[in-house]
């Protein structure tokens, strides 16, 4: 079981206030959870794939096709105020 003075120094570097029971509630949380990783890390996985996504999905992906859909004067042209090819904006300080 994880003690006391640790579970009180993960409290302290969270900068959580934790009475001693909650420490002690903590400590049997905590060392169950830790009991479940070793189960985990004890499985052999060496014959296992790595798996990009949780699900067996084949990749679909379009082709990049280039638009030019609006020229710039068409994108400013509507502009209130404008310089050249740019929007004219009020300056912020």
């Amino acid at each position: 079981m994880i003690d006391q003075k640790t579970i009180e120094h993960i409290a302290k570097l969270a900068r959580l206030k934790v009475t001693p029971e909650e420490a002690t509630e903590y400590g049997e949380q905590l060392t169950k959870v830790l009991a479940h990783f070793q189960q985990i890390a004890s499985l052999d996985t060496s014959n296992i794939e790595p798996l990009v996504t949780p699900s067996e999905i084949d990749f679909f992906a379009r082709e990049d096709i280039v638009k030019q859909e609006n020229t710039t004067e068409e994108m400013v042209k509507n502009a209130p105020d404008k310089a050249g090819n740019l929007f004219k904006v009020p300056p912020v300080v």
